[in-house]
């Protein structure tokens, strides 16, 4: 070993080359290191949009069967009608539905009246009860139906982001657009057709008992002289060789859903050798669970998925804990379904708007121009920094290259992905890096002038300059923060780039750089500094 390696070894130099040795193994290959977004390597764009308004309609659902229980515990005559009806806009141009309501029928305007009241009294806060001659017309206020409606396209997201990040397919770029609009982006992978249907499925699991059954609607209506309660429904069965196979009467209300589950997951039954689906409640959905079974012995428990009977044991024993789902499932659908059931049912329904294909050519494209980019950037650098500042300008060339790998160590390593925008951030960061090594110069060059020696030069140029260094650096991650907290997508991926690569731009500028300076001021006599 010659005597300059031995030197390196012994040197702070070192410890910065052995890091970024480790960064370049780390990063090898930089294709399945670092997670490219949707510009660079292609996929698919897709534009979801949020039935809002029936979240309202599902918290009706649940309140509804709230007030049947306080208005018969209160002693009112029940209600001889219920329902919940749509609210249309006003406008004669539009027939959309904006929201849900829910209407109680008594027998006289008073008792309707007095209803109201007992209503009202209960929910002052976020309800408006009203009475139309007998009716008792009962919306949440407008505040109230804004905050369900913001809720649930924030909660719609987080459902998505969970089964997205289940496939495989981590830090998925889910973003909302507007009021009601979520973008969804997927980028390379290799099913996006299986991811967006799962996208797609409701999964709303329901366990409702089955008052009756039959092979067509109209035998059912026939049983019930053609006018089915209201607080009841039809519900079909699976599909056997393309047709419905039976019908079920099921109630409409159910408060026995997917959403009180602990865990599910895809089981091969040891008995018979088929997929099933196996649950665990949580504690408040066990004791109703029990409740439910150990009331009903020998009834049939309809477990409802998406509207659609899937299976209808008969119950034969009481259960608190844990149950399964049958229905003739392949080993995919009854893992997908455990997966649906886990990740929880949206919290309204949501429908596919928009699809937009980004090929991987386009993306290559796309790489090549943003290296390109980088690369003319840091050849001019290279060329400004050797004519001024001679072989100074070298070691901040060094230094900037030294920046690019950590900056993309950080990327890596945190998971975060490189848009198009990153690109841009990192040219950003190669103007940042650069200016950051002039004021270092410009500060060594002028304790030069003063006649102080080249050591204690260099020391009060690194030092006078840090501080102007870090407050320039400071304020702009701060801007980034902004950038990141209040953008969606590419503002975000651009910010997250800016802010590694400030750090970056830290660590090269104060302690690499100077790493460098040390070593040869250290080593070597020098008489002159070139710069």
């Amino acid at each position: 070993m010659n005597a300059t390696a031995q030197k390196i070894l012994g040197s702070s130099l070192f410890f910065w080359l052995a890091l970024a040795g480790f960064c370049l193994y780390y990063l090898h290959p930089l294709r399945e290191s670092l997670r490219f977004g949707i510009d660079l390597v292609g996929g698919t764009y897709i534009t979801l949009e949020v039935q809002a308004e029936k979240a309202i309609e599902a918290r009706l659902s649940e309140l509804t069967q709230r007030l049947k229980k306080q208005i018969s515990k209160a002693n009112f005559p029940k209600p001889t009608h219920s329902e919940i009806a749509p609210v249309i806009a006003t406008e004669e141009s539009d027939a959309s539905i904006i929201s849900y309501k829910l209407i109680y029928s008594f027998e006289s305007s008073t008792t309707a009246q007095q209803v109201a009241n007992f209503i009202q009294e209960q929910y002052r806060r976020n309800i408006v009860v009203v009475t139309e001659n007998n009716d008792v017309v009962i919306r949440y206020n407008n505040a109230e139906e804004l905050l369900t409606k913001r809720d649930a396209v924030e909660r719609n997201i987080e459902v998505i982001r969970t089964r997205i990040d289940k496939l495989g397919v981590s830090e998925t770029p889910i973003s909302q657009q507007g009021e009601r609009n979520i973008i969804v982006e997927l980028p390379d992978i290799s099913d996006p057709q299986r991811a967006k249907a799962m996208i797609g499925k409701a999964a709303v699991l329901e366990f409702k008992l089955v008052e009756s059954s039959g092979r067509t609607e109209e035998d059912i209506l026939y049983e019930y002289d053609g006018d089915l309660p209201s607080d009841l429904e039809i519900v079909p069965g699976k599909m056997v060789h393309g047709e419905v196979s039976q019908y079920f009467v099921v109630p409409r209300y159910s408060d026995l859903t997917g959403k009180l589950l602990a865990d599910a997951k895809g089981d091969l039954d040891p008995q018979d050798r088929q997929w099933i689906v196996s649950f665990r409640w949580n504690p408040e959905g066990g004791d109703k669970f029990y409740e439910l079974t150990s009331r009903n012995h020998g009834k049939n428990l309809a477990i409802v998925l998406d509207g659609v009977v899937i299976t209808a044991p008969r119950i034969s024993t009481s259960i608190r804990t844990d149950g399964r789902i049958t229905g003739d499932f392949s080993a995919q659908e009854a893992k997908e379904l455990a997966l649906l059931l886990k990740s929880g049912s949206f919290v309204a329904p949501i429908t596919f708007e928009e699809e937009r294909q980004v090929g991987p050519t386009l993306g290559q494209e796309s790489i090549n121009r943003g290296l390109l980019s980088c690369l003319v950037g840091l050849g001019l650098v290279f060329i400004f920094g050797l004519f001024y500042y001679k072989l100074s300008g070298v070691f901040a060339f060094l230094a900037l290259v030294y920046n690019l790998i950590l900056i993309l160590f950080g990327l890596a390593r945190f998971g975060a992905t490189l848009t198009l925008p990153g690109i841009a951030g990192m040219v950003l960061t190669i103007g940042m890096a650069i200016d950051a090594s002039i004021l270092i110069y410009e500060r060594i060059k002028e304790e030069l002038k003063k006649g102080v020696p080249i050591k204690n030069a260099v020391q009060q140029g690194f030092s006078n300059a840090q501080w102007v260094i870090l407050d320039g650096n400071i304020t702009t991650f701060i801007v980034g923060m902004v950038l990141y907290k209040f953008g969606t997508g590419p503002i975000q991926g651009f910010a997250v780039t800016m802010m590694v690569g400030i750090i970056s731009t830290l660590i090269t500028g104060l302690f690499f750089l100077r790493s460098i300076f040390t070593f040869i001021l250290s080593n070597f006599r020098v008489q002159k500094l070139s710069i």
